[in-house]
């Protein structure tokens, strides 16, 4: 019949074979589509589990290991074929779940199925099924990936995984202590945190002899703790407790000469264990524990003799037919007075139950698991303590039907310890409580603080004495008396005593109910006239205690609907209450419940008429939809259809197997009408419908026709829209509506598109429609609504969408295009959207791997293609228009080009030369767009966006189309020659700001702002900046940080507040020791607050610094940094410092050795160059990094406003800061070597160095050129720097007649001996010949200078040989005297061929600078030689004219000179 087809299923088993081997049912694979899946999933898992390990993420790499294995495992055991079929179904369970949860925890996409585990195709399933499976999918992976970690953190066992409940197995070996007389050993599960146990005592009776009492038992003392669940396992600490309970007499010491009391319960001992470890599976050792799924992996375990002890509380999930009825009773404590003994007494409870009759209930009481029940349970007693303090807890177990006439006693007993006393007494007090309340609902959980009365121990043991009375003091108070105040209280034949008695329970029913409400619909026919009541109250009861008797409640709603049969009284409030149940079982809360509704459906559901009601009910609910108050129960009733049919369709079932397809016809016909209903509602305009209609979306797919499609387009579309651009993104409800919307598009053909246009055209609502429709698809794609690895869910809308702009831009192009109709903000707004869907992350295949990107492209091809083509042929088309977009659509426009799509780049450049061309043809240049593209391109290359080919590609392709127009031809080429320039820099900075390397950053980041302030882009100089400065911040260089700001502020200087806020913030803190920047800054602030601001406070602060800081300049000696030539060789380096060489500042007392070592951390793969002269080709075109380092020497370059000699404390400054020229020499030899005279080819090779800007600036480090200098030069040099050095030790020796005269004799006979005859017969041999003069016509002036410093040597001499014969001891006076005949022998040869020279001894050079030196800078004034110098102090005069001003004075014989 009807019923069968609607409740089939397919079975999984799609490519199987099925034979019959051995009476067991076999299957064997024939290409199952799961091997392809695992296969698949192996490959792509196989690439991420390599990556984990070259990571050396060892914790993720061992999890995907180890699934990785259980796959292989689980694919082998399915291809083997011989799994028999409920097997091979688990299997494939497993399978599935395992991909999922790693595809979930590897962020790779979620993988989305049918019942079977079979991978649903989106072309063969609805939209809203398709949403619907991913939210099955993504719901079942989350509650996966939080059981794994809880067990990730307890390291448990995954074979584990699917169980819902748990159990502890303990095999007791022995116990090991010596009691001496009987005792119980009792062992139970208790949290420490909560200082609570958990689980029922499992007792084993031990005997005085050391063995079990039952002798049957021995080494077969076994229990398991079941109903642990996953709560459990999130507990931070589980104790195994075990309690020892001595059983006999009061005293063990007691001797037996006298007739003791026996059989006392006292205690001995406990032992506590901790085991969170083995419950979260972490000790792997199978002798000391066992944390098992109960009877599943381990049934060899368990067995009839094995102790079963329950959790005190329920499972976390109740099947149906797990009847239980346990009320847990735990003596807490208690306070007796001692009355009229002189100590406390040895107070005993006794518990049992009575009903109330007053007859006993025999073997109801479990003292724990592993024992027989007994009637009654005693307590330990504890020596004369006034308040005992027991927490024994026992288990009730009442047939049902007798729990509403029971009622729990406890008496209390005085022991004693010798027999004879003990058997005179009696009860002294009792206490009771009843475990039905007054409203028929169960004895509350919790604490219970009893009344304790006092009577005749006769008349306590008459239930009728005390049943009237109040049992709690809460009951007292409420009746009216107080609990308080005197001590005893009469009530009947009873007094309330001044004891104290506190019990606990805990009721662990399926059958018995705390909550009045609920009671009242189980018991529904013991008052009929309150089942309105009681269906209405049903909504309001808390979900937990619903689903705790789920099948109760369904029972007893279906037992209302059949035995009111004949009437229709209560249908719609027990139809209301199905759908309650229903939905709080699809709350995520109680879904865990899903299987026990799947359960009673298939096994316990017996309501063979439920059908027709059920059917009828709905069918109203659906006829009525737009009356006022249906909606909302509506709502819930679409929601519940899945479920609601599975009743119907089972009830219709099990009606057929009674009466044989009976009714057949009529069943037929009103689902036919039930449908047409639903079918009437769809098609309704109402608003009140629209919410209705999304839970009807959920479950229909009735066949969409054409007709059908334009009546849901036309009255559903736009109310989804709205509805969809209204609600916010953390409604729950917007992922089914946008659900919604996708399938009604999905439905849409080429001629509904065209007829929705229709219709609003009439309407005059077509702009609204389109504008609205744009703007809600771009925002949905800029924020998609559902999860990034819903990937199946995402593309189809992708596609879904794509179609629908497609079709409305047909739409633009057709109504929206000509001069009259031409609407600028839609045709905007729909490149905007087209752009955001083209770039949007779902879309972007280069970033996925190699088997999602082919998966992607064989389904849907690559949508950016398609859409980009689209956008091209639609700015085409938009003509005289264009120019209303441009600089607007640069943007963009850029954003599409830059996808590394080639085809789509080829096809999408031209656009940027169309722009060119309506710009300039609009305005003759074509700047706006220049200035958009530059702005723009900053932005996104620095985004990630752009490469290597993009460039080539737009130099190509732009060069291309300018070279062919008339006129931008040049204007053209110059601006794509800049952007391809800028787009060089943005791709090096992009690089280089991920590297590590800060000083490469701060070089790139100088590169891109050079060029930005060349090509005067202000702003973006500015932004790049900043950039800089924050760099140096996180280096620590405030210096060049400050230098930086500095740079702003020079574009800053018209606005006094920009100079005041720069020099403030910078300019005063300059790095330590820079004062003199410091100062210079300070006075430009100083005219500001003095004639513009007039801030006097602030300008006499200012003025103390700079006092502070002039003060430092003089006292205060600075480190003095060294500079390094650094040269970066080969192709390996990035190209902004390839093959260059740059001078760095050291840092303060860093050596060339530290520098070099700093750099080399920068560059671990480069190669330090051990030669100092520069490299050839071979080295600059390799393919690795040569980097060549040494020190350098800054050459000053004293301020202007330094006119006259000043201190070295203020020169030491200057000599390395502001800084920009700086040399290196080192000797080479050129040409051929003559034997003769080695001096002839020996070359000073100095490099002068000069950089871009002076240091320190804004970088550490700038680029450098070289000069090279010839060896005459070198020669004039050398001769200069010996006399400096003769000059200043004579000097020394003048001002300080103590020093020792060692070094002055060293140098002079250095100088003297005949050997070396001053050290330039070699220059008179190399230069002083005719051949040279004839062939360097240009060194006259250099020759006669090296001349004249040669004669000037002389006096020098003379001045040292003299000072040398004043000192000189005895003993060396004969090498004094050879010395001085060889200097005469000098002194006529040079005097001969140069002239003679004279030190005039009354005038005194300034100290601050060296004669040779002196000589050297005024050479070029002496244009004849030899210049007679009078000897007279009355000539100054002489000096002044040869341009010596002041640099003379007065003084004593100081080394001036005289010819």
């Amino acid at each position: 019949g009807i019923a069968q087809k609607l409740c089939g299923c397919g079975t999984w088993g799609h490519g199987l074979v099925v034979t019959m081997v051995v009476q067991h049912e076999t299957v064997i694979p024939n290409e199952l589509p799961l091997i392809q899946e695992v296969t698949t999933t192996l490959r792509e898992w196989s690439i991420i589990w390599r990556q984990l390990y070259v990571q050396d993420n060892r914790e993720m790499f061992r999890s995907v290991r180890h699934m990785i294995y259980d796959l292989i495992e689980w694919r082998s055991q399915i291809l083997s074929g011989t799994l028999p079929q409920d097997e091979l179904k688990e299997l494939k369970k497993k399978v599935t779940a395992k991909i999922d949860y790693g595809n979930r925890i590897l962020d790779l996409d979620l993988v989305v199925r049918d019942e079977d585990g079979n991978i649903l195709d989106p072309e063969q399933t609805s939209t809203i099924s398709l949403f619907r499976a991913h939210e099955i999918a993504s719901k079942q992976v989350e509650e996966r990936l939080q059981e794994e970690k809880v067990r990730d953190s307890v390291a448990f066992p995954s074979k584990f995984a699917a169980t819902p409940s748990f159990a502890l197995f303990v095999n007791l070996k022995n116990v090991v202590c010596k009691i001496g007389e009987d005792a119980e050993v009792l062992m139970s599960l208790y949290d420490p945190l909560e200082s609570k146990f958990i689980s029922e005592n499992y007792l084993v009776r031990w005997s005085s002899c050391g063995l079990p009492k039952d002798i049957d038992r021995l080494h077969n003392l076994r229990a398991v703790f079941t109903d642990l669940g996953s709560k459990d396992l999130k507990r931070e600490k589980i104790s195994f407790v075990c309690q020892i309970v001595r059983v006999g007499r009061m005293e063990l010491r007691d001797n037996n000469t006298r007739k003791l009391t026996s059989g006392l319960r006292r205690p001995f001992g406990v032992a506590v264990m901790d085991v969170t470890d083995i419950i979260n599976g972490k000790v792997d050792d199978e002798d000391k524990q066992h944390f098992i799924p109960f009877q599943k992996e381990f049934p060899h375990l368990v067995d009839r003799s094995t102790a079963v002890a329950r959790k005190m509380g329920f499972p976390e999930i109740i099947m149906p037919g797990d009847v239980r009825n346990d009320i847990y009773v735990t003596l807490v404590q208690g306070d007796f007075d001692k009355g009229s003994k002189t100590t406390a007494k040895n107070v005993e409870v006794t518990v049992s139950v009575y009903d109330e009759d007053g007859k006993r209930l025999e073997s109801v009481i479990f003292p724990g698991a592993g024992d027989e029940a007994i009637s009654e349970y005693k307590s330990v007693i504890y020596y004369q303590v006034k308040q005992p303090r027991w927490f024994e807890t026992v288990k009730v177990a009442i047939p049902i039907e007798d729990v509403n006439r029971s009622h729990l006693r406890f008496t209390f007993r005085h022991r004693s310890s010798q027999d004879s006393k003990d058997k005179s007494e009696k009860i002294f007090a009792l206490a009771f409580v009843k475990l039905m309340r007054y409203d028929g609902t169960t004895l509350r959980d919790g604490e219970h603080d009893l009344i304790v009365y006092k009577a005749e121990a006769k008349k306590l043991e008459d239930a009728s004495t005390y049943l009237s009375l109040p049992s709690t003091k809460i009951e007292l108070e409420e009746k009216g008396h107080s609990a308080t105040g005197k001590s005893m209280q009469n009530l009947g034949s009873c007094t309330i005593s001044k004891d104290s008695f506190q019990i606990s329970t805990l009721v662990c029913s399926t059958k018995l109910t705390q909550n009045v409400d609920l009671l009242g619909l189980l018991k529904w026919r013991s008052n009929t006239s309150l089942l309105h009541q009681n269906l209405k109250q049903l909504m309001k009861v808390d979900g937990g205690e619903v689903v705790k008797f789920l099948q109760d409640t369904l029972d007893a709603l279906f037992n209302i609907m059949m035995e009111n049969s004949e009437s229709e009284t209560f249908d719609t409030l027990v139809f209301d209450a199905l759908v309650f149940i229903i939905g709080l079982i699809a709350d995520r809360k109680f879904q865990h419940f899903n299987p026990v509704l799947e359960t009673y459906i298939k096994k316990h559901f017996s309501a063979t008429l439920a059908y027709t009601k059920l059917t009828k009910v709905l069918k109203t609910y659906v006829d009525n939809a737009e009356k006022c108050g249906i909606t909302d129960q509506l709502f819930k009733a679409m929601k519940a259809l899945e479920y609601i049919f599975k009743f119907i369709v089972r009830s219709r079932i099990l009606f057929n197997q009674l009466y044989e397809n009976k009714g057949e016809a009529d069943f037929r016909e009103s689902l036919l009408q039930l449908f047409k209903s639903i079918n009437e509602m769809m098609s309704s305009n109402s608003d009140q419908t629209v919410i209705v209609k999304v839970g009807a979306f959920h479950i229909s797919s009735f066949g969409p026709t054409q007709r059908h499609v334009q009546i849901i387009m036309e009255n559903l579309l736009r109310t989804v829209n709205r509805t969809v651009i209204s609600m916010g993104r953390d409604s729950e409800l917007i992922g089914s509506f946008v659900a919604c919307m996708t399938a009604i598009l999905r439905q849409m053909e080429d001629y509904h598109y065209a007829h929705l246009i229709k219709t609003f055209g009439k309407m005059r609502s077509d702009v609204d429609f389109l504008m609205e429709t744009f703007i809600m698809f771009k925002n949905l794609i800029g924020k998609n609504v559902y999860p990034f690895d819903w990937v199946i869910m995402n593309m189809m809308q992708n596609k879904v969408f794509l179609r629908a702009i497609n079709q409305y831009a047909d739409m633009l192009n057709k109504k929206f295009l000509d001069q009259t109709n031409f609407e600028l903000q839609l045709w905007n707004n729909y490149f905007h959207l087209a752009v955001a869907f083209l770039t949007q992350e779902s879309l972007q295949l280069e970033n996925f791997s190699s088997a999602k990107r082919a998966k992607i492209l064989n389904k849907y091809g690559d949508m950016r293609r398609q859409i980009g083509f689209e956008i091209r042929d639609m700015w085409y088309n938009l003509g005289q228009h264009k120019i209303k977009f441009i600089p607007e659509m640069v943007g963009p426009i850029l954003e599409m080009t830059l996808i590394p799509e080639t085809e789509l780049r080829k096809a999408t450049i031209p656009i940027f030369f169309d722009m060119m061309q309506c710009e300039f043809h609009s305005t003759r240049s074509f700047q706006r767009f220049e200035n958009e593209i530059i702005t723009k391109l900053d932005h996104e290359v620095e985004g990630g966006r752009g490469d290597e080919q993009y460039k080539v590609l737009f130099d190509k392709i732009l060069l291309e189309h300018c070279r062919k127009h008339k006129y931008l031809a040049k204007s053209g080429e110059t601006f794509v020659k800049l952007v391809v320039r800028l787009m060089e820099r943005l791709l090096d900075y992009r690089t280089i700001m991920h590297d590590e390397n800060k000083e490469n950053r701060m070089s790139c980041t100088v590169n891109v702002l050079n060029f930005y302030k060349e090509i005067e882009r202000e702003e973006m100089y500015i932004r790049y900046l900043y950039k800089l400065c924050d760099l140096h911040k996180e280096c620590d260089n405030y210096t060049e940080a400050a230098y930086t700001l500095l740079l702003h502020a020079k574009l800053l200087k018209n606005s006094s507040s920009c100079l005041v806020k720069c020099g403030n913030s910078h300019g005063l803190r300059f790095a330590g020791d820079m004062w003199e920047e410091a100062i210079a800054l300070g006075k430009e602030l100083a005219e500001q607050y003095e004639n513009e601001m007039f801030d006097y406070e602030q300008l006499s602060e200012l003025l103390r610094k700079q006092a502070q800081f002039y003060e430092n300049i003089v006292k205060v000696i600075r480190p003095k940094p060294d500079y390094f030539a650094v040269g970066y060789y080969g192709q390996g380096f990035p190209t902004f410092i390839r093959n260059k060489v740059f001078i760095y500042r050291g840092k303060e007392y860093e050596r060339r050795e530290d520098f070099e070592a700093r750099l080399l951390t920068q560059f671990p793969n480069a190669e330090k160059m051990k030669t100092t002269s520069p490299p050839g080709d071979d080295i600059k075109t390799s393919s690795g990094q040569y980097i060549q380092c040494f020190t350098v020497k800054p050459k000053l370059d004293l301020p202007s406003k330094f006119h006259r000699p000043v201190s070295e404390q203020i020169v030491s400054f200057y000599r390395v800061n502001e800084v920009q020229r700086f040399e290196y020499s080192r000797p080479v030899r050129k040409g051929e070597k003559n034997p003769d005279n080695e001096f002839a080819n020996m070359w000073i090779e100095r490099t002068i160095y000069v950089t871009a800007y002076k240091l320190p600036g804004i970088l550490r480090w700038f680029e450098v050129k070289s000069v090279e200098i010839s060896p005459l030069e070198n020669a004039i040099e050398t001769m200069q720097l010996t006399n400096d050095k003769i000059n200043n030790m004579v000097q020394q020796h003048l001002n300080d007649p103590n020093l020792p005269i060692n070094p002055l004799s060293m140098l002079l006979n250095g100088i003297v001996d005949p050997a070396v005859m001053g050290g330039f017969a070699n220059y008179e041999k190399a230069f002083f010949t005719e051949k040279y003069m004839h062939e360097h016509p240009e060194d006259h002036d250099k020759i006669e200078k090296l001349k004249d410093l040669i004669a000037w040597q002389i006096p020098f001499l003379a001045e040292g040989i003299r000072i040398h014969g004043e000192k000189v001891t005895e003993a060396l006076r004969p090498f004094h005297e050879r010395m001085e005949a060889c200097f005469r022998q000098l002194k006529d040869k040079v005097e001969k061929q140069y002239g003679a020279r004279a030190i005039v001894s009354s005038l005194s050079v300034s100290p601050f600078r060296s004669l040779g030196a002196f000589i050297s800078e005024r050479w070029s004034n002496f244009q004849t030689a030899p210049v007679l110098f009078l000897e007279s102090q009355d000539n100054p005069s002489v000096l002044k004219d040869l341009g010596y001003k002041n640099e003379f004075k007065n003084g004593h014989s100081a080394g001036f000179f005289q010819s």
